[in-house]
């Protein structure tokens, strides 16, 4: 009988409370409902056990007479109808189908069934049952046909043959009859016997050929064996005089039989041996069923010599493990013989329930769980100093998590899950776990394990209950209708957890791990690389897991090291596989001495992470925005200078250009730095970034910053055409067109380009952070950083070209002054502002590629400063621009100095007329000037100073 439930592991156990109530509640039923059936026996219906297939219930029956009553029949069909209604009216949910008909069978003659061999079963119809014949494995369709054949020999026969069984064939088959009303089933449970376990005491080596006797030793659990000598078979005789062996029992039950191999030295030949199980001729043709050693021998002085083998220095062997464990040992030739320098030896029981796990059936998680907990806590001391045991026992959590994810995990499989997870956490471990965390290919060991955690905790029954068996871990499962307060009660700390409401009754399960912050790794998303991490984790780990979503929940925890600083509340995200603050903040309000209060929006696996030093990020973050502060306020400045001194300093197409050129630049950077305040404030705001906020302000960002690269390149190009191009002629208009179309149409060609390639996927902008182009996922970034820095490769080399013109023939001979003047600031702004630009930018890529905290500080200087670069660089340090300011401010304050008299006392007979005569001469002087530069022009329309090359 099939009932629509999910299976719990506690009907595993005939004599749990759940077993006991559910089968005497279905006795009681069908006791009741099979009184009309003439054949029945009252009061001898048992239920025999339960399986998983949603619930299926196996029950049984005495009969009054020899012959039983067509099952199919009408008396049958009303007692089965009338159970369905009874279990339904009793909150058991059975669907009229989910009865049927079944008999244990012999199936296959076969006594023993070994891995690789051919499984045949046999179903045989009785004459009264009619109906299509299907065959099942653990209630699974077969339609993989290369590894099932079915043939049906006349109406009476059907026949399943499983090629190559393997222990994943393990489990009930099933020859399943439709009736028409209930199916009838043949049904025999295949188990294959288990793999024989070979293990030998030396690997494949070279050995110095000298006189020597080599025990060579050969152990298999539950199987006797034979070590031979090519076809001959020593079994305790002498083979060529120099073979002796000797049956003796290891104390874990293996039969171990020891080969005395002699070397002698006149005679140094390689000799090989194989190990084969004894008494069984069905195995011979499987190589699971012997293992082979080969021991060669060699002349010659070696670095390093003993059992293991020879060798020189840095040569590498492999080795056997010692007694009890599986694996291998790699050793390395040094100056000082054979040193191990790697150790995969596990622990013998721990590798056998490796193997057992893989062909695990989730009727059988009760006793496994109980069989790994056991073998645990015996050989804890060897487990806690073997990393790649603790390895293999977490690979066993894991594929347990993984195959419970149908079925319901009582408090009993659950505590000795947990159990065994103390010990793999426990302070003597910690050894272990650094050796894993350090090495490339298990660095995620740890993460596995809280994955497992995570996993099986969902799986739990609806009961409530608590585990406290061990000093380092407790849960608490429970069923929560309004609120939950709860405080863990581990001797070192106490962390206390607070769920203020939840919307409707619901399952909680919470496990504070006292010990797991010692071994997971200490990397955030903003750090990936765990080594180079200086954040700790600075208190217990919590896993949360709910059936419904939480708004909120809060976590206050005891600190760990009272001498670190900077908490981020934190949860591990696996999709990101990092600690990510999202969702979480710390509460400093209601902090306390010595703990920490957190507050986050989801449930998982949380804790906290503070750093010994004080947070870089702040540390950035008021380095970039004073910096941006400044560069804003002289970007400001910039363009006020700009428009005092136009008119004066824009009389010639070079030095017309040139200004254009730092105008668009300064109002480039200005937006740009606008952009970047109002995106820092979106990220400050929410995270992860948000999509529709982030990506208008990314453009802009995007697009002014190349356009402020773009127009540098305008100013390195009109430095070459006029120095190189000497007379070659273009007009204002044309320049202007030109330098525009490429100043803003280049840069909005590409950033809407990089918006129509990687927004659609939703890769355009960060996800984390900041808002800005996106580099993990997309590589948008490089939409930004190749053009910026090929321009400023072609800035360097239009600047060499231009020196080396300069420095060969001057700048030309028909060029006015003035443009020799622009030209020169040109190259100087070109010279400074180009190499500025491009290291900052190189210093930006080297912030995608390291954490180092020196190459972001050196970043965040020279990005938030180029405003105050472009305007010392640009405006500052052109004489003309100085002297016209000067003369500006100088004339205005005099003008208004003038006003001032002419009001208070009226004009002075001795100051006014010198006034006018100083300015007289002034303007003489200026037009005496002017017109000397005039007759001297052949090339310009207008006029300007006096200043020459090599005074600028």
């Amino acid at each position: 009988m099939t009932i629509d439930q999910v299976f719990e592991t506690s009907l595993s156990y005939p004599g749990s409370n759940k077993y006991n109530l559910l089968a005497k509640k279905i006795e009681s039923v069908i006791d009741t409902s099979y009184q009309t059936v003439s054949s029945y026996s009252n009061g001898s219906v048992r239920v025999t056990g339960f399986r998983p297939g949603s619930i299926i219930a196996d029950y049984e029956f005495k009969v009054k007479t020899n012959r039983l009553s067509d099952p199919n029949g009408d008396d049958f069909t009303s007692a089965n109808l009338n159970v369905f209604k009874t279990l339904q009216e009793a909150g058991i949910p059975v669907s009229l189908n989910a009865f049927s008909e079944s008999e244990q069978k012999n199936l296959s003659t076969t006594e023993k069934w070994y891995p690789f061999q051919k499984i045949e079963l046999r179903c045989i119809r009785p004459p009264s049952v009619q109906g299509e014949m299907t065959w099942t494995v653990n209630g699974q369709d077969l339609k993989d046909t290369n590894r099932y054949t079915i043939t049906n020999s006349g109406n009476d026969l059907g026949t399943l043959i499983v090629n190559n069984a393997t222990e994943k064939d393990n489990g009930r088959y099933s020859c399943i009859i439709k009736r028409t009303s209930l199916p009838y089933i043949q049904w025999q449970t295949i188990i294959l016997e288990p793999r024989p376990n070979i293990l030998l005491n030396m690997m494949a080596t070279t050995l110095q050929c000298t006189d020597q006797t080599i025990r060579l030793s050969c152990c298999a659990d539950n199987y006797d064996v034979v070590w031979v000598d090519g076809t001959e078979t020593s079994e305790g005789q002498t083979t060529s005089g120099t073979i002796q062996v000797k049956l003796k029992l290891v104390n874990d039950g293996s039969r171990c039989l020891v080969l005395k191999y002699q070397i002698q030295s006149d005679n140094c030949v390689g000799k090989t041996y194989t190990c084969r199980i004894k008494d069984q001729p069905a195995l011979q043709t499987f190589s699971y069923s012997w293992k082979s050693v080969t021991v060669d021998t060699i002349t010659g002085t070696f670095a390093c010599n003993g059992l293991i083998g020879v060798g020189n220095i840095d040569d590498t062997v492999t080795g056997a493990c010692e007694n009890g464990k599986e694996g291998a040992i790699t050793y390395q030739c040094t100056s000082g013989g054979w040193s191990q320098i790697e150790d995969n030896c596990v622990v013998k029981v721990i590798k056998y329930l490796q193997r057992k796990v893989e062909v695990l059936v989730v009727e059988q998680i009760p006793e496994f769980v109980a069989q790994l907990s056991n073998a645990t806590q015996k050989n804890n001391l060897e487990i806690k100093q073997s990393p790649v045991t603790v390895q293999t026992i977490v690979q066993i959590l894991v594929h347990i998590a993984n195959i419970s994810q149908n079925i319901s995990i009582d408090k009993i499989v659950m505590e000795g899950f947990l159990q065994t997870v103390d010990i793999l956490v426990s302070n003597d471990t910690i050894n272990s776990w650094n050796t894993l965390n350090n090495n490339s290919t298990s660095g995620n060991t740890s993460i596995e394990l809280l994955g497992a955690i995570e996993n099986i905790s969902t799986r739990l029954t609806d009961d409530s209950f608590t585990i406290n068996s061990t000093l380092s871990l407790v849960l608490n499962r429970t069923v929560v209708t309004t609120s939950y307060s709860g405080t863990s009660q581990l001797s070192n700390s106490t962390t206390e957890i607070l769920i203020p409401q939840v919307f409707k009754p619901t399952s909680l399960t919470i496990i504070v791990f006292a010990n797991l912050d010692k071994i997971l790794p200490t990397r955030n998303i903003s750090n990936k690389d765990s080594r180079k991490s200086v954040s700790l984790i600075n208190g217990d780990v919590v896993v949360v897991k709910v059936n419904q979503t939480l708004n909120n929940i809060s976590f206050t925890f005891d600190i760990t090291n009272a001498s670190l600083v900077n908490p981020q509340c934190v949860f591990w995200n696996f999709s990101l596989d990092a600690w990510d603050s999202t969702g979480c903040k710390v509460k400093p309000s209601v902090n306390k001495t010595g703990k920490i209060t957190c507050e986050c929006n989801h449930t998982t696996s949380f804790s906290i992470l503070m750093s010994p030093f004080p947070d870089k990020s702040v540390l950035l973050a008021y380095i970039t925005y004073i910096g941006v502060a400044i560069s804003m306020a002289s970007l400001i400045l910039c363009l006020i200078i700009e428009i005092i001194v136009w008119k004066s300093m824009t009389r010639n197409d070079t030095s017309y250009m040139r200004h254009v050129s730092i105008v668009n630049i300064a109002v480039s950077l200005l937006i740009a730095n606008i952009c970047f305040i109002i995106g820092a404030a979106v990220a400050d705001q929410e995270q992860p970034t948000s999509v529709g906020r982030c990506s208008p302000t990314v453009f802009f960002m995007h697009f002014f910053y190349l356009a402020l690269f773009f127009w540098m390149l305008i100013s390195a190009l009109l430095l070459f055409y006029r120095t190189v191009m000497v007379f070659s002629q273009m007009s204002r208009s044309t320049m202007m067109a030109i330098a525009f179309i490429v100043g803003y149409g280049a840069p909005l060609l590409i950033a809407v380009i990089t918006v129509a390639s990687t927004a659609g996927h939703e890769r355009y902008i960060t996800k984390k952070l900041a808002c800005w182009l996106n580099w993990n996922e997309s590589r948008a970034l490089l939409a930004f950083v190749i053009p910026a820095l090929t321009i400023v490769a072609i800035n360097l080399v239009v600047l060499i070209v231009v020196l080396y013109k300069m420095l060969r023939r001057g700048v030309g001979a028909t060029t006015q002054p003035d443009e020799k003047h622009a030209l020169v600031v040109i190259a100087r702004c070109v010279a400074i502002l180009t190499p500025i630009f491009g290291l900052t930018w190189g210093f930006g890529i080297g912030t995608m590629v390291s954490r180092d905290v020196g190459i972001h500080v050196v970043f965040a200087l020279l990005n938030s400063l180029q405003g105050f670069f472009i305007l010392v660089f640009g405006t500052l340090l052109d004489s003309k621009i100085r002297e016209a300011l000067a003369g500006k401010l100088s004339l205005r304050n005099l003008t208004s100095s003038n006003r001032t008299r002419s009001t208070s006392a009226g004009p002075s007979s001795s100051s006014g007329p010198g006034f006018f005569q100083r300015m007289r001469k002034r303007r003489n002087m200026h037009n005496v000037s002017e017109a000397s530069t005039i007759s001297a022009a052949t090339s310009s329309n207008s006029s300007g100073g006096s200043d020459t090359f090599m005074n600028a």
